[in-house]
C-alpha cells in the first residue's frame, strides 16, 4: 500500500503492508474565497464590533504573529489586516514576530513568511524573552511567577493576535491566547509555564480545554493585557484555509477550538504495535524539537513496549540553538532525563520539549527518519531509521508478521485516541 507522508517541503512516498490502518482527519476544502471570507470575519468579527470601527485613525497597532515553525498563512492575514485598516498610517503598525525560546527570523525568512511588501513597509520586530529591556512587568500570576510581556505590545493602542489552530500537544489547542503566552512573554515567565509540574498533568493533553493548567495559565496572563482582536484560522493538510475565527480573544478561540476538534479527532479501538507518523510537514518539521508533536501523537495509540517511526525531515537540525540537544547530556536513559526533570532544582528552558519525549520513550521505542546524521539521533536517545519500509521488516522479528500498524500522514493535525 503506497501512501505519503507529509515530509519537508515535497512529501515522502512509503510503501507499506496492506493492513496498514490509516488514520487522518476530515480533509476539508479550502475556502472557494479565502480572502473575501477573511475580509468578512472583520467586517463581522465574534463578540464585537468590526475591526475597522474598533480602531482609531492614531492608534499605534500591534499584530503578534506565530514564528516560521507554523504554518500560519500570514502572508495572507497580514497584509488584509493592514488594507481593513488603511485610515492608520502604515508608520503606525508594528509587527511582533511571537518566537517564546525560538530563535530569531531572519529578513529573508520574514519575506517568506509575510511577503516582501510587509517587510518592506511594516516595522517588524522579534520578540526577545531574554531581554528584560523590551518587556514589561505585569504583575504575578497565580501559577507563581512574574508576568512578562513584550514591552511595545504592552504599550500599543490596539493589540491584534492572528494564529492557526491546531490540535496541541499538552496545551489541548494552538492559537488564540498561545499566539502572546508563550509567543511575546519572558523566560522567567515561559519557564513557569513549561515547567515539570504543569507538563506532567494529565490533563496537560490533546484536545483538553478543561482544567487544563496551560490552557488556564495562558488565558490568565492573556487577560492581564489582553489582545483586542483575535485573527485565526484552520488549515487542511496542502496548508489551505478551511475557515475563520476572528473577534472577541476568548469566545471566537473556542469556537475555533471545537471546529477544529469536530473534525481532528479520531477514536481507535484498540492500541497498535507499530505506528508511523509525520510531523505535518514543513514548516512544523523544520528540527527533531517540533518532532516531538508528531511523536506525542503516535504515543496515544502505541502499545507499550511497541514503536513509533516519525518521518521529519529536520532541515534546520535539532536546532543548534536553545538547550534541547544540551540537556540530553545530563543522563543516560530516558528515565534518567524524567527524574532529572521532575527534580525542581533542575531548570533550563527546553526541557519540557525534553520531558514529553522522555515520556514517550519510557512507553515505546521511537525511530527517526530524517536528514538529521546517525549520531545526532543517538545523542538524542532515539533509534535511526533509514528506510521507512526496512524498519517496518525489521521490526516484524520483535512483534511477528501480522503486527498492527497505524499511520499518521499528517502527523499531529490528527488526534488519535483509545477509550481506556
Amino acid at each position: 500500500m503506497k501512501t505519503e507522508l507529509l515530509y519537508g517541503k515535497t512529501g515522502l512516498e512509503v510503501d507499506l503492508p496492506e493492513r496498514s490502518f490509516m488514520i487522518e482527519p476530515k480533509n476539508l476544502p479550502k475556502l472557494k474565497d479565502e480572502k473575501q471570507a477573511i475580509k468578512e470575519a472583520l467586517c463581522n468579527p465574534i463578540g464585537m464590533e468590526s475591526l475597522k470601527a474598533s480602531v482609531q485613525s492614531t492608534d499605534i497597532v500591534s499584530i503578534v504573529i506565530s514564528d516560521i515553525t507554523r504554518p500560519t498563512p500570514n502572508h495572507i492575514l497580514v497584509p488584509l489586516l493592514i488594507e481593513e485598516l488603511n485610515h492608520v498610517p502604515l508608520e503606525n503598525f508594528i509587527i511582533i514576530n511571537g518566537t517564546g525560546t525560538h530563535r530569531d527570523q531572519t529578513k529573508e525568512e520574514f519575506i517568506e513568511m509575510l511577503g516582501p511588501w510587509v517587510v518592506e513597509n511594516i516595522r517588524i520586530i522579534n520578540n526577545n524573552c531574554h531581554d528584560k529591556d523590551t518587556l514589561v512587568n505585569l504583575g504575578e500570576s497565580t501559577f507563581g511567577c512574574d508576568v512578562y510581556l513584550n514591552k511595545e505590545y504592552v504599550e500599543s493602542d490596539f493589540r491584534i493576535v492572528t494564529g492557526f489552530i491546531e490540535p496541541h500537544f499538552f496545551a489541548g489547542f494552538s492559537g488564540g491566547p498561545k499566539g502572546i503566552m508563550p509567543g511575546i512573554a519572558g523566560i522567567e515567565t515561559i519557564m513557569t509555564f513549561h515547567n515539570a509540574k504543569m507538563i506532567g498533568d494529565p490533563l496537560s493533553t490533546w484536545g483538553n480545554m478543561i482544567n487544563n493548567p496551560l490552557q488556564d495559565m495562558t488565558r490568565e496572563i492573556n487577560a492581564m493585557c489582553k489582545p483586542d482582536f483575535m485573527l485565526n484560522v484552520t488549515l487542511n493538510r496542502e496548508k489551505e484555509i478551511t475557515a475563520v475565527f476572528a473577534g472577541e480573544l476568548y469566545e471566537a478561540h473556542d469556537r475555533g477550538c471545537a471546529f477544529t476538534k469536530e473534525h481532528a479527532m479520531f477514536q481507535c479501538e484498540e492500541r497498535f504495535d507499530v505506528v508511523i507518523a509525520s510531523n505535518s510537514g514543513y514548516p512544523l518539521d523544520q528540527n527533531l524539537y517540533q518532532a516531538v508533536k508528531g511523536m506525542s501523537a503516535a504515543h496515544k495509540i502505541v502499545k507499550q513496549g511497541g514503536a513509533i517511526i516519525m518521518a521529519s525531515e529536520c532541515s534546520d537540525g535539532l536546532p543548534n540553538h536553545g538547550n534541547y540537544s544540551k540537556i540530553f547530556e545530563f543522563a543516560e536513559t530516558p528515565q534518567e532525563l524524567l527524574d532529572l526533570i521532575n527534580n525542581p532544582e533542575f531548570k533550563m528552558f527546553d526541557q519540557w520539549q525534553v520531558q514529553k519525549q522522555a515520556v514517550i520513550q519510557t512507553w515505546a521505542d521511537v525511530y527517526v527518519y530524517s536528514k538529521l546524521t546517525d549520531e545526532q539521533v543517538r545523542g538524542a536517545m532515539l533509534k535511526v531509521s533509514d528506510n521507512i519500509e526496512q524498519t517496518v521488516e525489521e521490526l516484524k522479528k520483535k512483534y511477528g508478521e501480522d503486527m498492527s500498524i497505524a499511520v499518521l500522514p499528517l502527523g499531529p493535525l490528527t488526534i488519535p485516541y483509545v477509550e481506556e
